[in-house]
């Protein structure tokens, strides 16, 4: 493997926040459901969370509703939760496990776990009908170090995960591996790229974390991906062999043969247009983000540790999971007083600091996908 080598980021003077209809118009956010979150890989959990013939989970992308379901020991399909009968949703709940097939609860069309048609009362009476010509619409799928994405856009439209430019910084961390321990949700009323633009910066940290910026300095990182739909770096934890806790303790064991100063850092990237990753010597943070409008966001948090930890008698994640819970929840609350603010008619675009370099990058990239090339 090749030694990763960071780079610093490039400051740019002049840089400012986006105007207010990005995070306030409804225009803008059926514009984003199309253009960003139809076209794009969407990160919808981990492969382990499917571990069983038949369990499933339902997704819902804007308007768009989607069953991932494992089919067999080696496959997982992704299909559009919709009948081809007349339309009808055939899941209601978030997830459950279907016995052998999937059934219409409108008038009993049924499909294989492989979405084609098995059952279709009474159109043996239509002529010329052909259950081979009705199957299960596919969406499509891929993994990426134990994580699952899909897509709504064709396969042939979409290039690999942008995750994947992270294989070779993030290798010995065995992520693939890795156990889902704990799965919070929080539903919070600010736009959605508020809450990645929160994320990719630090300098909040001492006014709105004071426990994490004990844990952390907030100037102590580096970024070492400063463009694209990648971005991120780290920050190197104060004590030796600690963690991000409320003990300042490690609370699982290394997630790997780590280099010597990865047991010191903790890597964030934000991978657009839904995940945000946070990679901890002994633990994994992940967050997957759901719009629901354009002041509503659902966010998903995870936490995943070694397999070995987990089946220690001593393993207890609440030293992680309750850390993060109270920095998520001081997250979110600025977060939607940031919401407030951006709707105001006294707000205008503010200058970011040289701290802030990766959110201009972000804004950079967000307005690539979605096709503009100023703000408005």
């Amino acid at each position: 493997m090749t030694r990763f080598h960071p780079t610093r980021d490039t400051y740019r003077p002049g840089g400012t926040t986006l105007a207010s209809i990005y995070y306030t118009s409804a225009e803008i956010y059926q514009e984003e459901l199309e253009r960003v979150f139809s076209r794009s890989w969407l990160c919808v959990g981990r492969t382990a969370d499917l571990q069983h013939h038949g369990d499933y989970r339902v997704v819902t992308v804007g308007t768009e509703s989607v069953i991932i379901v494992r089919q067999d020991q080696k496959q997982i399909r992704a299909f559009h939760n919709v009948c081809r009968h007349r339309g009808t949703r055939l899941c209601d709940g978030p997830d459950g496990r279907f016995r052998k097939s999937i059934q219409c609860p409108y008038h009993g069309w049924t499909y294989g776990l492989d979405g084609t048609l098995l059952a279709a009362p009474h159109m043996t009476e239509v002529e010329g009908f052909d259950a081979r010509d009705y199957p299960l619409h596919s969406v499509a799928l891929c993994e990426w170090q134990g994580f699952l994405f899909i897509a709504l856009a064709q396969r042939s439209d979409l290039g690999d995960p942008p995750a994947r430019v992270l294989d070779e910084r993030l290798f010995p961390y065995n992520l693939s591996s890795l156990t889902t321990t704990r799965r919070i949700e929080y539903d919070v009323r600010a736009n959605w790229k508020l809450i990645f633009l929160n994320f990719s910066e630090c300098l909040h940290c001492p006014v709105i974390h004071p426990d994490l910026a004990r844990l952390t300095p907030y100037k102590s990182g580096r970024n070492d991906l400063v463009e694209g739909p990648v971005l991120g770096g780290f920050m190197t934890i104060s004590r030796q062999h600690g963690s991000l806790t409320k003990s300042g303790e490690m609370c699982g064991i290394p997630l790997g043969e780590l280099p010597q100063e990865n047991r010191q850092r903790v890597y964030y990237y934000s991978v657009f247009p839904n995940m945000l990753l946070s990679v901890h010597p002994d633990y994994v943070m992940f967050h997957t983000l759901w719009p629901v409008g354009a002041f509503q966001t659902r966010i998903v948090c995870e936490f995943l540790f070694h397999r070995d930890a987990t089946s220690s008698g001593k393993f207890d994640p609440s030293d992680a999971v309750d850390f993060w819970d109270l920095t998520n929840r001081q997250d979110w609350q600025i977060c939607e007083a940031s919401q407030s603010g951006v709707a105001s008619r006294a707000y205008t675009p503010g200058p970011y600091s040289p701290q802030e370099s990766l959110l201009w990058a972000w804004d950079q990239e967000y307005l690539r996908q979605i096709g503009r090339t100023e703000k408005a």
